[in-house]
C-alpha cells in the first residue's frame, strides 16, 4: 500500500492554484466534474477509445472569462484501454498537471486494485484502502465491514439446498462481466432450474454459480443512501446525506410494467429478468426515518476508523 508520505511528499510539489480534478470517463464522471466545476476547479476526463464522445463532445466545458456556461469536461485525455492511465509515464502526466484523481467505481473495476493501492502515485480524494471493500467476495468486502459494524444485512444461505423461501443469487454475467446475473428463487428446485436455464440462454456461468452468494429475499422499497464524510469539517456533521436515489434495472423495470398473466406467457427466454442497472432516479425518505439513516452511515464510519487505517 502506497504510504501517506509519499502522497503527500506528491502534493508539497502541486500548483495548489492550478488543480485540476480526474476521473475515469464512466460511471459517474458527469458527476464528478458537475461539482468540481461548481467548487472551481478545470476538469479532467479520462477516456478509453470509442467511449470518449460523451465527454470529449456533448459534455464538453465551453467557459466565457473563465465561468462555465455549458458542460463539464475541460479536457479528455484518450486511452486504447481505461487501464493505461495506471502507466508510469501517465501517472507522471497527472502529477505534472496537478491532478486530484476521484476514484469512482468504474476506475477499480478496470484497472487492477493491486495496482492502484501500490503503484498508482497520484493523489486521491478520499480513501484508498477502503476501495476494496466493494470487491464483493473479497476476504474483507463490505460484508465483512457491515458485520464488524454490527449493521443489518441480508442473511447468507450457504448451501443451495437450504433455500426455504424466497432468495436472491448474485453472482457475475456471462457476457456482461462488470453487470449483474442476478436471479431469484424460492426453493431449492426453483434455483436449479433457473441456474440451468440461465447457463444454456449464456447469462451465467457454472463457475460463477458455484462462487455465487445466496441471499433471502427482503421485500421493500429500496433506496440508496449518499453519504458524504468529511473528517476535516469542524463546524457543522463530519456526515453528509447528499442525496437518495433508486435504480432503473434492465429488464426487470419492463418486467414489473407487465400485467401478470402478460409475464407467464413470456417466451423462455424473457422469462427470468436481467438486473442491469441502466439508470437512477431521485428519491426521498420519510423525514421520521432520517434520524434511523444518519445512525447507519454514523455506524458505518465508526467502523471503518476502527477496521482501517485513516479510515
Amino acid at each position: 500500500m502506497i504510504s501517506r508520505k509519499e502522497i503527500q511528499k506528491i502534493v508539497d510539489e502541486y500548483n495548489l492554484q492550478d488543480v485540476k480534478i480526474g476521473v475515469i470517463a464512466s460511471h459517474s464522471a458527469l458527476d464528478v466534474c458537475d461539482g468540481a466545476v461548481e467548487e472551481g476547479f478545470r476538469t479532467l476526463a479520462v477516456c478509453q477509445k470509442g467511449r470518449e464522445k460523451t465527454y470529449a463532445e456533448y459534455f464538453r466545458a465551453i467557459r466565457e472569462n473563465g465561468k462555465v456556461v455549458r458542460g463539464c469536461i475541460d479536457e479528455t485525455w484518450i486511452f486504447d484501454k481505461f487501464s493505461e492511465i495506471l502507466k508510469d509515464e501517465n501517472q507522471k502526466k497527472l502529477r505534472d498537471n496537478n491532478v486530484i484523481f476521484v476514484p469512482n467505481r468504474s476506475f477499480t473495476s478496470y484497472c487492477s486494485i493491486d495496482e492502484i493501492e501500490n503503484n498508482f502515485l497520484v493523489p486521491m480524494f478520499g480513501s484508498r484502502i477502503l476501495l476494496r471493500t466493494e470487491e464483493r467476495g473479497e476476504k474483507q468486502d463490505y460484508y465483512w465491514l457491515l458485520e464488524k459494524a454490527g449493521l443489518p444485512f441480508p442473511e447468507k444461505i450457504e448451501n443451495p439446498e437450504d433455500i426455504d423461501e424466497l432468495c436472491i443469487v448474485k453472482l457475475h454475467h456471462a457476457v456482461k462481466k462488470l453487470e449483474r446475473g442476478f436471479f431469484t428463487c424460492s426453493s431449492y428446485k426453483e434455483y436449479k432450474e433457473k441456474s440451468e436455464k440461465l447457463i444454456r440462454q449464456g447469462v451465467i456461468t457454472k463457475e460463477d454459480l458455484e462462487k455465487a452468494r445466496i441471499e433471502r429475499y427482503i421485500i421493500g422499497p429500496v433506496f440508496n443512501l449518499d453519504f458524504f464524510y468529511s473528517p476535516i469539517e469542524e463546524e457543522g456533521s463530519k456526515l453528509e446525506l447528499l442525496g437518495i436515489d433508486w435504480r432503473f434495472e434492465t429488464s426487470l423495470d419492463g418486467h414489473v410494467r407487465l400485467p401478470a398473466h402478460q409475464q407467464l406467457s413470456l417466451p423462455e427466454h424473457q422469462m427470468i429478468p436481467e438486473y442491469t442497472v441502466c439508470g437512477h432516479n431521485s428519491a426521498t425518505l420519510r423525514e421520521s426515518l432520517l434520524e434511523k439513516a444518519f445512525k447507519l452511515g454514523e455506524t458505518f464510519v465508526k467502523a471503518t476508523w476502527e477496521h482501517y487505517e485513516y479510515g
